[in-house]
């Protein structure tokens, strides 16, 4: 990427500026703002003087860029990969810690040449670095991706699936999706498929008119109407039986149906959330869940990543949600804490919220030890390996990258995206050991 000093005049890249309605700034190469709107100047505490101050020092609070502390940097993927780069980061806003969605995008003129760098700035209410209440907590990188594809996704109207394990948050992704979208005054409608038979599925989703069955004595709506304007959310999708399958196609197609009982066709405009911890695609070649209906509902595929992945994350949960229960008072030892974090947590963020019940229910002060916590995670955290069948970190790692530098087929945005990891970490970390994907 070819870069020079810009020849837009400062009256030009502030008006630039000016026209974008989020927080925005100019910045050169070497990361010094050039321009900046007043959204970016009421996002910060910290002042912004123009043709002195850098991006980081304004945003993170940091005498150096922010791929020095550990996060990856969209001013250098911006260059390094010549294209418009998004990058989730925690800024150090008026309002404390806060998650942003950064988009950085190179201006490039007539000739072809670099002038500078676009920096725009979506707030994300709905995450948090730190524990509040309503919103989904965590700084790992694996969970900073799942934020980047929420908010991806929800600007748009694509149909959303959501998968991972059980317990790892679907719903409240779901309701994060929602508030995300242009359509968070609207209605958020869960349905739950699991154990809905048909006549119960057709009454709960399309309603009934008056006297269509025994007991119903008056017209009723279906949650289907309910959600019109607003997002209709299918939890456990994979659990609809085959035979409803082909009306629930229907509907998402047609967005029409009727009453169970009447005969009018009613329309619901809605925006499709869906769910599930199985394997859809496994069904689908089983014959036991519908091809169609999976492209249908697969527009956007999002998988919730496990509390596994999310170790770093699971001290600043515990906190939370000690602070929001009735023991506020009560805290976890070093040791616990330690022994916490090794635990596999099949149960993911559901089990962690019982763990932690049940350990301070156990502990008899304020401080809740190791000999607090249930035998289940006491005994998995003693387990110890032999010491010849332990290997280091870096075998490890060079085994696993030889493995997908061999077998993966996709472009190396897509490894490093299903990695967790930059596009440019993934290249440094091939480097290291001298691999090459293709």
């Amino acid at each position: 990427m070819t870069i020079k000093q810009p020849r837009l005049n400062n009256q030009v890249i502030q008006s630039m500026i000016n026209a974008i309605d989020k927080p925005t700034i100019f910045i050169t190469p070497d990361y010094i703002i050039q321009a900046v709107n007043q959204a970016y100047k009421d996002t910060y505490k910290t002042e912004v003087t123009v043709d002195q101050s850098k991006c980081h020092e304004i945003s993170h609070k940091n005498p150096k860029p922010c791929d020095n502390y550990g996060e990856d940097c969209p001013l250098q993927q911006c260059i390094s990969s010549k294209r418009t780069v998004s990058v989730v980061h925690i800024h150090a806003t008026g309002e404390g810690k806060s998650y942003c969605d950064i988009l950085m995008k190179p201006i490039i003129d007539e000739d072809g040449i670099t002038l500078g760098f676009l920096e725009i700035l979506d707030k994300i209410n709905y995450a948090s670095s730190e524990s509040e209440k309503g919103k989904m907590i965590g700084s790992s990188s694996a969970f900073k991706s799942m934020i980047n594809k929420i908010n991806r996704a929800a600007k748009s109207k694509i149909s959303v699936l959501l998968q991972g394990e059980t317990g790892t948050g679907k719903e409240l992704v779901a309701q994060a999706i929602h508030d995300a979208s242009p359509r968070n005054e609207k209605p958020f409608v869960v349905i739950e498929c699991t154990g809905l038979s048909e006549s119960l599925f057709e009454s709960e989703l399309f309603g009934y008119e008056k006297g269509a069955f025994t007991g119903a004595t008056n017209s009723k709506k279906g949650l289907i109407e309910v959600a019109n304007s607003g997002t209709v959310f299918f939890d456990e999708i994979g659990d609809v039986p085959l035979n409803m399958q082909v009306k629930l196609l229907r509907l998402l197609e047609t967005q029409s149906f009727r009453a169970v009982g009447g005969l009018k066709q009613k329309r619901s405009d809605f925006r499709l959330v869906c769910a599930t911890h199985k394997n859809l695609l496994d069904l689908v070649e089983k014959g036991q869940f519908r091809q169609d209906l999976y492209y249908r509902i697969a527009g956007f595929p999002i998988m919730l990543p496990s509390l596994k992945e999310r170790a770093k994350d699971i001290p600043e949960l515990v906190s939370h949600f000690l602070k929001h229960s009735e023991h506020q008072n009560k805290r976890f030892s070093e040791n616990a804490l330690s022994k916490l974090c090794g635990y596999t947590f099949p149960g993911n963020i559901r089990e962690l919220i019982s763990i932690i019940e049940q350990s301070a229910l156990l502990a008899n002060d304020d401080t809740i030890h190791t000999n607090d916590l249930p035998d289940v995670v006491r005994q998995s955290a003693n387990s110890e390996l032999p010491h010849d069948n332990i290997r280091s970190l870096d075998e490890v790692e060079r085994a696993y990258l030889t493995k997908l530098c061999n077998e993966f087929t996709g472009t190396p945005d897509e490894l490093a995206s299903l990695l967790y990891v930059s596009t440019r970490t993934l290249y440094r970390k091939l480097q290291r050991f001298d691999l090459k994907l293709f």
